[in-house]
């Protein structure tokens, strides 16, 4: 008998409840056949709709009911016509944080049949790793004499040795299981006491995995060559702050956001995992159907995979390449499915 497997699902708001829809729908696909892990999903309905209930986002023990579950899945959070974004967003912030989900895992790759703006269209496939705990992230400053003419604010980032020297062993070990290039973004030429921490740190670590190439570079020059020579990159690692930057601009190079997954992992498995997609909850087109719902799909494949199921996380990875093959698209890749269609298109492929 298989171990039950329990997933909670917080879609969130925009077209979080869409894209969270359809990576269910596939779970539910693979546990039909018999291929999947037999789970249980419980959905919580958090976000801007129960902020006006009840005047929180989440309730106030929202880790403790999230705590005893083996994953979680977030579908999207924001809308800032609703509230602001910093409301919206603290509870991903507290899970990352609290759950020590310290190494954000997004990985960006070019489809056969999908169109990018880069004139050069040789196959991309590389991975941001973003330090998750700390860094820009961390709630550390404050306003003074705000509103007025004095008004001031001091934001201080927060990077300990600890943090970045076990992001860049998480960031070492993936590169040895891909092409074996590893690239810190820095800044050290203006941020000159953190980033010297995270240059040490890559140094005194370098010398233990001889077989990785690697190299740094500094942000602004990152966003440049990420651009101009996008297929010199494998393994990216950087702070918090960077680390959203760069997965951003690698959705860009790659054909659209909404085809980005991504893992907030704690790597030793003492608390849960958070699997989402990379994408915003895009409200201007929430509600259409039109929603690419390829990121939060391969966001279940991640999870899969970290569960201890790569049989059928690759069946989902492949349905979703068979997909494109064939011409399937959402609106944001140049098709014509909505939503809803094109995950009956992935779930169509997923025993081929």
């Amino acid at each position: 008998m298989k171990k039950l497997t329990r997933l909670a699902f917080y879609p969130g708001d925009g077209i979080g409840r869409e894209v969270g829809e359809s990576a269910a729908a596939v779970l539910e696909a693979l546990k039909g056949d018999g291929s999947g892990p037999d789970f249980e999903i419980q959905w919580f309905d958090w976000g801007c709709d129960y902020y006006a209930r009840h005047g929180r986002v989440v309730p106030e023990n929202f880790l403790e009911q999230l705590r005893p579950f083996d994953a979680l899945f977030l579908g999207a959070v924001g809308w800032p016509e609703k509230l602001p974004d910093a409301v919206t967003l603290e509870p991903l912030i507290q899970m990352r944080q609290s759950f020590d989900l310290y190494a954000c895992v997004r990985p960006a790759r070019t489809f056969r049949g999908v169109p990018t703006p880069l004139r050069d269209e040789r196959a991309l496939d590389l991975v941001v790793v973003r330090e998750n705990s700390e860094g820009e992230y961390v709630d550390a400053g404050g306003r003074f004499h705000p509103g007025s003419d004095e008004d001031m604010a001091v934001q201080t980032a927060v990077h300990t040795r600890r943090g970045v020297t076990r992001i860049l062993k998480f960031a070492f070990e993936l590169a040895t299981k891909r092409r074996k290039k590893l690239t810190l973004i820095t800044k050290s030429n203006a941020q000159r006491h953190a980033y010297v921490l995270w240059e040490e740190a890559q140094a005194e670590l370098a010398p233990s995995y001889p077989e990785i190439a690697t190299n740094r570079m500094h942000i602004d020059a990152a966003t440049l060559h990420m651009v101009r020579d996008p297929g010199q990159f494998d393994v990216i690692v950087g702070s918090n702050l960077f680390g959203d930057i760069l997965s951003d601009l690698s959705g860009a190079i790659t054909g659209s956001l909404g085809l980005n997954p991504s893992s907030n992992l704690n790597p030793e498995r003492k608390f849960p995992s958070l699997f989402e997609p990379v994408h915003g909850s895009a409200p201007d087109i929430a509600g259409q159907g039109m929603a690419n719902p390829v990121g939060a799909i391969l966001s279940i494949e991640e999870m899969l995979r970290f569960l201890g199921h790569p049989e059928p996380a690759g069946r989902i990875g492949r349905a979703v390449e068979r997909c494109f093959e064939a011409g399937c698209g959402t609106p944001d890749v140049g098709g014509t499915l909505s939503t809803r269609g094109f995950t009956a298109e992935v779930v169509a492929r997923l025993d081929g």
